[in-house]
């Protein structure tokens, strides 16, 4: 193993024990009593905040290797996107359990009257067969091109995830419109890319260096 690989090795070591700090938090919290006057609402808001974070983490990792030429960042991007989804459950799981006590006509109904609900719930669903298909295995049983075509769904996993928090949100919306702005940035640097890409704008460049030629 080289040095590169050693040092990959520790660095994924040390970010999945900083990746279950929001859990570790939880868990004090409960334990010590400071989870507020509403708990469930507290658990709630905390697993679905680090939800959208985890996922525009997992989201910044592909610009950030771009801009910095740092190849071996793509090396994160799965347990990051996987933490996305792992809160992501904690999230609806209290929903579920300790909000809903596993009352499914109340929650089919909470789903279709509270769009907020409904958005959030489709953005999980997405999420869902995108974990599901993130191991070595499913991308070569998939291949890579129908693999990173599936795997596009996670923009409107981000789009969705921001609007549940923008529609949940009542009075200040200063950290929702905060997340919409970076996911803004994140999926604008996309497009800008695609766009540079495009064969349209080969074949203008070469119409133009013709002409000048001639």
């Amino acid at each position: 193993m080289s040095k590169t690989q050693v040092w990959i090795a520790w660095l994924k070591a040390l970010l999945f024990v900083a990746c279950l700090f929001p859990l570790g938090r939880l868990l004090w919290f409960a334990y010590a009593d400071r989870l507020g006057a509403n708990p469930i609402e507290f658990i709630t808001r905390s697993t679905g905040t680090w939800t959208l974070v985890f996922l525009l983490l997992s989201l910044s990792v592909t610009p950030l290797r771009q801009l910095l030429g740092q190849a071996q960042l793509i090396k994160f991007r799965r347990m990051i996107g996987l933490y996305a989804f792992f809160y992501a459950c904690l999230h609806f799981t209290t929903y579920f359990w300790l909000d809903q006590f596993f009352d499914w006509p109340a929650i089919v109904k909470d789903i279709i009257k509270r769009p907020f609900i409904t958005v959030g719930m489709a953005s999980f669903l997405l999420m869902t067969p995108l974990a599901l298909t993130s191991t070595n295995a499913m991308i070569r049983r998939l291949g890579g091109r129908n693999w990173q075509r599936l795997h596009r769904l996670v923009y409107a996993v981000g789009v969705g995830g921001v609007l549940h928090y923008l529609w949940l949100v009542k009075k200040d919306l200063t950290q929702p419109l905060i997340y919409g702005a970076v996911l803004t940035v994140l999926l604008g640097y996309r497009i800008w890319v695609l766009w540079r890409k495009h064969p349209w704008r080969s074949k203008r460049a070469m119409s133009a260096g013709t002409v000048r030629l001639q």
